[in-house]
């Protein structure tokens, strides 16, 4: 191999390995203080009580497919809060068929942190297969919360409710 050619594989070699060791060693290496300010996804999990009262549609169908529904709840755990919200509804004639969007408003602690939050719920069934998503509302958090961000998971199992929630706060 000429001079010229192993130079540049050696280089090449160099250049390959320091952008290993900076892939790997990037967060470690960063100042104290700049380590502080990438957020660290965090989870919440614990049960939560949910009490739902029909509410009057805004209008009616003839087939009654969609509704309206107030929401109450109290988060127990790490997130110990409560929620206020609102669902619609949508049924078809198909069972195991519908989907429901809601927003509610989530005042507490979050692993001792005070503050408030928004969440979007959309879920969707078809022929008995769930899908969900509950997302935090964007620029939703106040207090100790403003910055949240995150997604929960509901669980329900033998009609009892739970949450994992995961979620990334600046600073933490």
């Amino acid at each position: 191999m000429s001079i010229s050619r192993r130079a540049a594989v050696l280089f090449l070699f160099s250049v390959v390995s320091l952008c290993v060791t900076l892939a790997v060693h990037s967060r470690s290496s960063l100042p104290h203080s700049q380590q502080r300010d990438l957020p660290t996804t965090r989870h919440a999990t614990d049960a939560f009580d949910v009490k739902v009262t029909p509410l009057q549609p805004a209008f009616k169908t003839d087939d009654n497919s969609l509704g309206r529904m107030s929401l109450d709840k109290q988060y127990h755990g790490d997130l110990e809060a409560t929620a206020q919200g609102e669902m619609l509804t949508a049924s078809t004639p198909i069972k195991g068929s519908a989907a429901y969007v809601a927003v509610e408003c989530v005042s507490g602690r979050l692993h001792g942190r005070t503050g408030a939050f928004l969440l979007q719920h959309s879920g969707t069934m078809s022929h008995g297969e769930f899908h969900l998503n509950v997302t935090v509302v964007p620029d939703s958090g106040t207090g100790q919360l403003a910055g949240l961000s995150g997604a929960m998971n509901i669980i329900i199992t033998d009609g009892k409710h739970s949450y994992e929630f995961s979620y990334t706060l600046p600073g933490t």
